[in-house]
C-alpha cells in the first residue's frame, strides 16, 4: 500500500491486471482502516464516469469497525492510464478479474471473515453479475446495490429496438462515439463549484461525462439482458434507489430531490431478478448516488444500511463508539482540490 490521493488514513494498492489491445491495464484498491477493526469489510465499486472520494461513506462503516474498501476500476479514475479510453469496456466481466484480486486481498491478505460489496449504478450492475457469477466461491456475505443501472433510461422503443441495432453497432465498431450522452444536470446538482455540496476531480468525473461508444453499451445491455432472465445471488441483498425520477436536459430545483440519471422504477421491477433475498428501500428527495444526497437523506440511508446489516449479516453493532471521532459531512479529494485552484 501506498499513500492516497486522498491522505491519511487513506492508502492505496495497485493492482496489475496484465494487457488489453489498448495496452497495459490496471486496477486500484483504495482502503481506510478502522480504529476498532472488527473482522468485517466493505469493498465499494462506483458507478460510470465516477471514482471513489466519497470518504464520508468510509467513516460511516470505519466507525463501527468495518474496514473499507474501494475499487477504481480498470480505465477509472485512479486506474485510467493517458493512452487508455476513459471508462471504456466490451464486457462487463472484463472486470471480474479485479473484483477477484480485490476479495482475495480483503479475505485472504487482509484476514476479513465478512465482506460486503456495495455497488453504485453501473458499479451495482457489474457487481451483481459478478456475485453471481462467483456464486460457489464464498466471496461475499452482503450486497448492497446504490440505485443499480438495471435498464436504460430512455422510451421502449430507445432502450430495446433502437438499443439493439446499437448493440449490433458496437460489435462491428466497438469504438464508434454515439450522439447522446449524460448532459450535465445530474454532475450540476453534485459538484460545489455548481449547485451541489462535493468537491471532485473533474477530469476523472466531468461534468457532462465521457463520450458513449457502441461497445460499451453493448456490453450493458448484455449485462442487463442476464439479469432480467434472473440471477441467483445466494446473499441478502439490500437494492435502495429515490422515489422519483428526473428527466429533464435542462437544469430544474427538482433534480435535487430525485434520481436524474436513470429510471427508478427499472430498479425496482427488476429487483426480483437478483436471487431470493432482496430488500428494497426508497428514499424521498435521494439523488443518483443517494450518498451524495441531502445531510437528511443519507443520513436515513446510512440508518437503513445498518439496521439492513444488522439484521442480514450477523453483523453485532452497528453504532459507532461513543469516543469515536464525528463522521465527514464532506469528502476532501487533495487532488481535486489542487486541480480546481490551479
Amino acid at each position: 500500500m501506498e499513500p492516497d490521493v486522498l491522505g491519511a488514513p487513506y492508502e492505496r494498492q495497485t493492482i496489475d491486471l496484465g494487457t488489453d489491445d489498448e495496452g497495459p491495464v490496471v486496477a486500484t484498491l483504495v482502503r481506510r482502516r478502522a480504529e476498532r477493526p472488527t473482522g468485517r469489510a466493505v469493498l465499494y465499486v462506483h458507478g460510470f464516469v465516477d471514482y471513489f472520494f466519497q470518504t464520508h461513506v468510509a467513516d460511516f462503516f470505519a466507525e463501527r469497525g468495518w474496514d473499507f474498501y474501494a475499487l477504481d476500476l480498470r480505465k477509472y479514475g485512479r486506474s485510467l492510464l493517458p493512452h487508455q479510453t476513459p471508462n471504456f469496456c466490451q464486457d462487463l466481466s472484463d472486470y471480474f478479474p479485479e473484483l477477484d484480486a480485490a476479495a482475495k486481498i480483503i479475505r485472504e491478505d487482509d484476514g476479513h471473515d465478512t465482506l460486503l460489496a456495495m455497488g453504485h449504478s453501473t458499479g451495482g450492475l457489474i457487481l451483481s453479475l459478478w456475485a453471481h457469477a462467483r456464486r460457489e466461491a464464498g466471496l461475499v456475505d452482503g450486497l448492497f446495490l446504490n440505485s443499480p443501472f438495471f435498464d436504460i433510461n430512455a422510451p421502449w422503443l430507445v432502450r430495446r429496438p433502437l438499443a439493439a441495432a446499437v448493440s449490433r453497432l458496437g460489435r462491428r465498431a466497438p469504438q464508434r462515439i454515439l450522439p447522446f450522452g449524460l448532459g450535465t444536470v445530474y454532475g450540476e446538482s453534485l459538484h460545489a463549484d455548481h449547485r451541489g455540496e462535493w468537491r471532485y476531480d473533474l477530469a476523472w468525473k466531468p461534468l457532462a461525462g465521457f463520450p458513449v461508444r457502441a461497445g460499451w453499451i453493448n456490453a450493458i445491455r448484455a449485462g442487463q439482458r442476464q439479469l432480467r432472465a434472473g440471477l441467483d445471488i445466494p446473499v441478502p441483498v439490500l437494492l435502495a434507489c429515490s422515489t422519483r425520477s428526473y428527466r429533464g436536459t435542462k437544469w430544474h430545483e427538482s433534480a435535487t430531490l430525485a434520481d436524474a440519471v436513470l429510471d427508478v422504477e427499472h430498479m425496482v421491477r427488476w429487483a426480483p431478478r437478483l436471487g431470493r433475498h432482496v430488500t428494497l428501500a426508497r428514499f424521498d428527495g435521494g439523488l443518483h448516488d443517494l450518498t451524495l444526497s441531502s445531510p437528511a437523506v443519507r443520513e436515513k440511508v446510512f440508518t437503513e444500511a445498518g439496521r439492513w446489516a444488522e439484521a442480514f449479516l450477523a453483523t453485532g453493532p452497528t453504532e459507532p463508539a461513543p469516543d469515536g471521532p464525528p463522521a465527514a459531512r464532506r469528502p476532501v479529494d487533495d487532488r481535486a482540490e489542487a486541480t480546481a485552484e490551479g
